[in-house]
């Protein structure tokens, strides 16, 4: 458990040793991201010219700003300023409500001269850097139900400022991100189950009892999870299945997909990107993906397993919830597992915000892996 740990003693005093670079996670990235290029190639010959390919590799180029600097910049820099970090993260939200793009009936959207940036997602990722930080500084009072309820406190604030934009997608990710940390941070299993057990009842009285919470968009989705669609609400996923029943074992060859061709599935570039992988790929292009995206976070877990430092280690545990996250609720959601809540796919998704989130990511795990011991990676 974390509170057996000493306090940490490495953020001012990082040992100067040689680089150690994971190639092994650089290569699982390489790879996820060479199919999310490659799909949305194929998605746009027939859609835009390939408009949101060539954006998407714009999103990459401009992406390496923000890999550098957390891959440069020593990781005991963001303890440091993590408060200040946090209060940058509150201020980039408020500014949104205040003065956010309006796009598809949401504010989340920050114009920054040709750019649109989305402070929910870059979130994500910083208050992984000080809850982490949160709970390093108070290792000695992990026990205490006034901890627990105090980083609770911190992750509630940013994540009730995301559902007002509206994104509930995000927040649940920033819970997750909390949860996750939580574990590794050692807080006792007790506090954990109240708070995962008083969500699920929360969860269940808004849908249930008191559904004037939920926008109506949120409300049709969760009902027609169900197979009541009285309204075409489904339409999205339903294409979505008929594209992985086309597609069989061994799929319809890359760029021959008919449901890609025919523009069935609205967003495809985006949220549904995984159903031109199932349709011009089939089961064994899903497949191989699914294994690039395991081998990938088995990387991520080697770092946060065989990292010394308690502040790492948790560091490494939220950025790996938060990604693992993403993909399993979106792969479920396109196939009609779970309702829609419009979470990307990892580095296959069409967006910027979300490769420079995912990136940022990478870059971290990197500064991480090569600041701890060779310990059999």
């Amino acid at each position: 458990m974390m509170a057996s740990l000493s306090r940490p003693t490495e953020y001012g005093s990082e040992q100067r040793r040689g680089p150690k670079i994971d190639w092994l996670l650089l290569l699982a990235t390489a790879i996820l991201m060479t199919v999310g290029f490659m799909s949305l190639y194929s998605e746009g010959i027939t859609h835009d010219g390939g408009a949101n390919f060539r954006a998407q590799i714009r999103n990459t180029v401009i992406g390496l700003i923000p890999f550098s600097v957390f891959a440069f910049v020593p990781t005991r820099l963001w303890y440091r300023i993590a408060n200040f970090i946090y209060a940058v993260n509150i201020a980039t939200l408020m500014l949104v409500l205040l003065h956010g793009s309006h796009r598809k009936g949401a504010e989340r959207w920050i114009q920054l001269g040709p750019i649109q940036f989305q402070p929910s997602e870059m979130a994500k990722i910083l208050i992984v850097l000080t809850l982490a930080a949160f709970y390093a500084r108070r290792q000695d009072s992990i026990q205490k139900f006034s901890t627990f309820a105090l980083s609770f406190l911190h992750v509630i604030v940013p994540a009730g400022l995301i559902l007002l934009q509206p994104h509930l997608g995000a927040a649940i990710v920033l819970m997750v991100v909390w949860f996750g940390i939580s574990i590794v941070a050692g807080v006792p299993g007790k506090f954990l189950l109240g708070a995962g057990l008083g969500a699920m009842i929360f969860g269940g009285l808004v849908v249930f009892v008191a559904p004037r919470f939920l926008h109506s968009y949120q409300l049709e989705r969760i009902i027609g999870i169900s197979g009541k669609d009285p309204r075409g609400k489904n339409w999205q996923t339903d294409r979505a299945m008929i594209a992985f029943g086309e597609g069989g074992v061994s799929g319809t060859g890359y760029t021959k997909g008919e449901q890609k061709a025919g523009h069935f599935i609205p967003e495809q570039h985006d949220d549904f990107i995984f159903t031109v992988v199932g349709e011009e790929g089939g089961l064994i292009g899903c497949t191989l993906v699914l294994a690039a995206f395991g081998f990938f976070f088995y990387r991520m877990w080697l770092v946060m397993f065989f990292a010394s430092d308690p502040y790492y280690k948790m560091i490494v545990a939220g950025l790996l919830s938060a990604l693992s996250f993403h993909m399993f609720v979106n792969i479920a959601m396109v196939l009609h597992i779970l309702p829609v809540v419009g979470l990307w796919l990892p580095f296959l998704s069409y967006g910027g915000t979300a490769m420079w989130m995912c990136m940022s990511c990478v870059a971290l795990v990197l500064r991480i892996r090569s600041q701890e011991k060779p310990l059999l990676f």
